[in-house]
């Protein structure tokens, strides 16, 4: 697990908290672990607004996984090529998010990699350099100019037959926002949602300036924490190939796919993104990943909503590159 998060709660928040009491509940959803926390003066309440947050990004599962071939994204890549088809709002929602990181990104970011992605996963699972051909093949249909949205009639066209979407570099901060608001909706505001490497944080605990989110290691070794940063109404991503990659030839290859060679990345470069919310953080860590460090800077210091930290691979260590607008750490909590 790249990123941990926790609250170390000192005496103002303990004067503050009238009555209200810290909350957690765990579901599996989207091939991991999620958990919801968050502060309310009834139990009940709390439980009722975590029950409806997991059932919302149940919902979004169900649309945008890419295992189920009867979701709603791999039917839209079914349907006939060139014609306009009509998605559900929260499809068209996110293909409309996808296409405005893609142009952020200059196309690092590209949903349509799903052809690619395939290639590399199958990759993983025989320990076998993917042929040049099968590469090639893919790679004919990958472009995210190749998706149309029409905002008026909700519909999306992909102009090239077995084109096929894959959104998960970006579905579950979307998720974890949806989920945010559900328990918005339910007046607690003052939650955090944790879908491994994505956070969605609301407002702070009684009592404190921010939730105190602790960034891990580029080794993975949770029980090794660096830098701690103090945040509210935020989302956090990290992405690396800390936890998916594969060895072939002496060389390692991460899950993630560069959609312009078609091949997963060797750089080992490890980028946390902190953003307005979660959907844009995700939405964009991936694509440092692929772009470098020097052109992945150029791009974040060019959005004034995110900051980046990357963590780079150097001998037997590792350096480290802040954006200018990264978060300085957080103050040592008050002891009790």
């Amino acid at each position: 697990m790249l990123l941990a998060a926790s609250v170390a709660l000192g005496e103002g928040a303990r004067a503050g908290n009238r009555g209200r009491e810290r909350y957690e509940f765990s579901e599996p959803h989207m091939g991991t672990v999620w958990s919801i926390t968050c502060w309310s003066a009834d139990r009940e309440v709390a439980k009722a607004a975590a029950a409806d947050a997991f059932r919302r990004v149940d919902q979004l599962e169900r649309i945008f996984t890419d295992y189920d071939p009867e979701s709603e994204i791999l039917r839209l890549c079914r349907a006939e090529a060139g014609v306009p088809h009509r998605v559900s709002a929260d499809l068209f929602d996110m293909l409309q998010l996808s296409l405005d990181a893609a142009r952020r990104t200059h196309g690092a970011f590209d949903i349509t990699v799903g052809p690619l992605v395939q290639v590399w996963r199958r990759a993983r699972r025989q320990r076998e350099y993917p042929e040049a051909s099968r590469i090639e093949e893919a790679r004919a249909v990958v472009g995210w100019t190749n998706i149309v949205l029409d905002a008026r009639h909700r519909t999306a066209l992909l102009r090239r037959p077995g084109m096929r979407l894959d959104v998960g570099g970006i579905a579950k901060g979307y998720a974890a926002d949806a989920a945010l608001r559900c328990l918005a909706a339910h007046g607690l505001r003052r939650a955090l949602v944790a879908a491994s490497g994505d956070l969605a944080i609301g407002d702070p605990p009684p009592g404190e300036r921010g939730w105190r989110i602790r960034v891990g290691d580029p080794g993975g070794r949770t029980n090794v924490l660096g830098q701690v940063l103090l945040l509210r109404n935020a989302g956090v991503s990290t992405a690396g190939d800390t936890e998916q990659f594969v060895e072939l030839g002496g060389r390692r290859y991460s899950h993630v796919v560069d959609p312009a060679t078609g091949v997963g990345l060797t750089n080992r470069l490890q980028v946390t993104v902190v953003a307005r919310n979660a959907t844009l953080s995700d939405g964009t860590d991936t694509a440092l990943c692929v772009l470098g460090v020097e052109e992945g800077m150029r791009v974040i210091e060019q959005d004034r909503r995110m900051a980046a930290l990357m963590v780079i691979p150097e001998g037997d260590g590792y350096t480290v590159r802040r954006s200018r607008r990264w978060p300085a750490p957080a103050p040592e909590p008050l002891r009790r």
